[in-house]
């Protein structure tokens, strides 16, 4: 029983992440016996996190059995999550699986006071989890910095004029509360999040080294996941790629350099290319999004667009030299760099990587919506998932 009860968070991962669809695989993947596996199931059931369903599901059992079917509970707990950009922001909230349940937009300016748009995504977070009366286990908070361990400041918010050096971590923990919502309250680099959500749910399943990079609403940003878990260096700020220099004679940067990623690959830097002056009434990444889609045929954004892929391929062949992953995954504009050419992208990465030529690193897509968001949430479900019982078993 006790064996069982340990089993318990590996089992519900498991089943989370969708890599024990049935018992018999649950059985397998914990080396335990089937009885065990069983017991494991019915109390992840009891505490209202996973459903087992008693029809077949494929893999049988013990001498050719049906085994039974799991799923994450549809109607279980969830966690608030939220993410704030240069354009606004957005609250949700996820269930298990990665699943967004529902979700609340919020397109303002973002003003230089945290506390004030804490506040606000937060109170859109409070109204969503009161329609849905759903348990709340925690919150996740995604934001568009570097966020240094273990204090939880963002040391460089540069797109959204905070103060370096906000107590994000700490306002976010006193607006969740303020709001009456209990469990952790946590926050996190935003591509720091999405490439945990695209690990665990999407682009970057089975990958034991991955890298992912991506353009935000402005910026670009990068992060490692290895043998599951993000690589977040001695303090939280490993992976700042959006400092890597990919033109010595290119556009100033926030940082005090030149031509870098952050300046050369995102949203701002394709319309200045393309020659389109920006406007306000929707985002740059969605203005970039859209001119790349409707009008790639024009020479002037075919030309600013391979202009960035050589730019991003320039960086990513640096990264792949240091850091040898198995799997490179883009998001945001980069996503739609690969769509618009995605054999000019490989080869620049080819041609400029020891690596690259001799093991063909997979380049893909990332694949979730709002995987910033997912992100933030995989944050508050952590603690759940590493001791299921003795978060939400006095409750259940």
């Amino acid at each position: 029983m006790e064996r069982g009860r340990s089993a318990l968070g590996p089992a519900l991962e498991l089943v989370h992440t969708g890599r024990a669809p049935t018992r018999a695989v649950l059985t397998a993947e914990l080396g335990v016996t089937r009885a065990t596996a069983g017991a494991v199931a019915a109390e992840l059931e009891a505490l209202g996190l996973i459903r087992v369903d008693s029809r077949p599901g494929g893999a049988g059992g013990a001498q050719g059995r049906p085994s039974h079917r799991l799923a994450v509970e549809e109607n279980g707990p969830v966690a608030l999550a939220a993410q704030v950009h240069s354009d606004g922001f957005r609250a949700a909230l996820v269930g298990l699986g990665g699943r967004i349940v529902a979700t609340a937009p919020g397109k303002v300016t973002v003003s230089a006071d945290p506390a004030q748009v804490l506040g606000a995504v937060v109170g859109a977070g409070a109204e969503l989890l009161a329609a849905s009366g759903r348990r709340c286990i925690g919150a996740g908070l995604a934001v568009p910095s570097a966020v240094a361990e273990p204090d939880g400041t963002a040391l460089n918010p540069l797109h959204l004029a905070w103060p370096a050096g906000s107590p994000v971590r700490a306002i976010f923990a006193e607006c969740v509360k303020a709001a009456g919502i209990d469990g952790p309250a946590l926050t996190g680099n935003d591509v720091n999040l999405a490439a945990l959500a695209e690990h665990r749910h999407g682009a970057g399943r089975s990958a034991q080294h991955l890298l992912c990079v991506a353009t935000g609403h402005r910026g670009v940003g990068g992060a490692l996941v290895l043998d599951g878990r993000l690589h977040s260096g001695s303090s939280g700020l490993a992976l700042e790629v959006g400092h890597l220099t990919v033109n010595p004679e290119g556009r100033p940067c926030h940082c005090g350099s030149r031509g870098c990623l952050d300046v050369e690959a995102d949203p701002l830097a394709f319309l200045t290319a393309a020659g389109r002056t920006p406007g306000p009434e929707v985002s740059l990444l969605q203005q970039a999004r859209d001119l790349l889609r409707a009008e790639y045929a024009q020479p002037s954004v075919r030309a600013a667009a391979e202009e960035l892929i050589d730019r991003l391929g320039l960086g990513l062949a640096g990264l792949v030299n240091i850091l040898n992953p198995d799997r490179i995954i883009l998001g945001g504009l980069h996503r739609e760099l690969l769509y618009a050419d995605p054999e000019r992208l490989r080869a620049v990465v080819a041609d400029r990587s020891l690596w690259g030529r001799s093991g063909g690193v997979p380049i893909l897509p990332c694949t979730l919506d709002h995987n910033s968001l997912v992100g933030a949430a995989e944050l508050a479900w952590q603690p759940v998932l590493d001791d299921p019982l003795g978060t939400l078993g006095a409750a259940a």
